[in-house]
């Protein structure tokens, strides 16, 4: 039932460029610049990314034809973004699309008169992203898939893949910004499942490998992978680590499932690319952040890999099967 081959196909054609265009080619062109800018690496997002220029090329724009885009990839290093930023603006570029939570919130802190447009799984009024949905107000829009509103959904989801499990393990990233709210969301959500919860930590390839390990010395049976873009861009080492350590594992996005790992549930992360991009050109064409309300995903995504599934010894629930949005087998 692979109903997205076509997507994946594209999304794999196209690589997220990793080195600027040089300022000299772009002062000829004389093109307007869009600064890209996610926390996470490369890798792991050409899918999304094709959701993006495929939201910009609705507005009228193409990369290398009426536009010239830079990107800036803070390979897991928050710290980093502060620079990249200035080096953003010391660009003169238009408008930045903001394409993960770090990357937003320091987007958000230290620019105020480029246009910014962000993707968020958070809700972006709570973490200060904007004062109001429906009227963001000054230089910042963007994108929401409220994908940490779902996590008790995923929790529920471990839960119904394996029954008689006690112990449960939850992937945080520690430097996120959302990091306490989404372990208080997890205890409570823990709680009423009757489950014992782990908090795991990691935002180095090391600490992903010490926190199964970690987990499997709990006697941990499950692992539930908070969103955030690191893990993201690691969603093939992540698979991989839930395999050789018999653990099942429920993430937010496709490319979890589709790299290897059990199930993935979660907001669409490629509509919320193709939004974002679409809002990047309608501010090139002169729209305000200011007079373009928060958008929200509302589509859900469950996706279920079998061959995973049959790997790790689990039958995977009928009822499940039939929630599901796709499944790989």
């Amino acid at each position: 039932m692979r109903r997205r081959q076509f997507i994946r196909r594209l999304g794999g054609a196209i690589a997220a460029p990793s080195v600027s265009l040089p300022r000299v080619v772009q002062a000829q062109s004389g093109l307007p610049v869009i600064g890209f800018i996610n926390s996470a690496s490369a890798k792991g997002y050409a899918r999304p990314l094709s959701a993006f220029l495929g939201g910009l090329g609705e507005s009228g724009y193409a990369d290398g034809r009426n536009v010239n885009i830079e990107y800036r990839w803070g390979e897991g290093q928050y710290d980093r973004l502060p620079a990249l930023l200035a080096d953003l603006v010391a660009r003169k570029v238009n408008v930045i699309a903001a394409t993960s939570t770090p990357a937003a919130l320091a987007a958000r802190a230290a620019i105020t008169t480029i246009p910014v447009v962000f993707t968020t799984s958070s809700d972006p009024v709570k973490i200060g992203l904007v004062t109001s949905l429906g009227r963001p107000g000054g230089n910042v829009t963007g994108v929401t898939q409220l994908n940490v509103e779902v996590l008790p959904k995923r929790l529920e989801i471990a839960r119904e893949l394996l029954p008689t499990a006690t112990v449960v393990g939850l992937l945080i990233n520690q430097h996120s910004s959302v990091a306490r709210t989404l372990q208080q969301e997890a205890e409570a959500a823990a709680a009423k499942l009757g489950l014992q919860l782990k908090i795991l930590h990691a935002s180095t390839d090391a600490e992903l490998d010490d926190a199964f390990k970690t987990l499997r010395q709990a006697r941990g049976e499950l692992l539930v992978i908070a969103a955030d873009a690191f893990f993201t861009s690691k969603a093939e080492h992540l698979a991989a680590l839930a395999i050789q350590n018999s653990i099942p594992a429920v993430y937010n996005y496709y490319e979890f499932a589709a790299a290897g790992g059990l199930v993935s549930y979660g907001g669409d992360i490629m509509d919320s690319y193709r939004l974002a991009g679409g809002y990047v050109g309608r501010i090139l064409n002169d729209e305000k952040p200011a007079d373009l309300p928060v958008q929200q995903v509302t589509k859900v995504e469950l996706i279920v890999n079998l061959k995973t599934a049959k790997a790790l010894g689990i039958t995977v629930p009928v009822a499940l099967l039939g929630r599901a949005d796709e499944v790989i087998e």
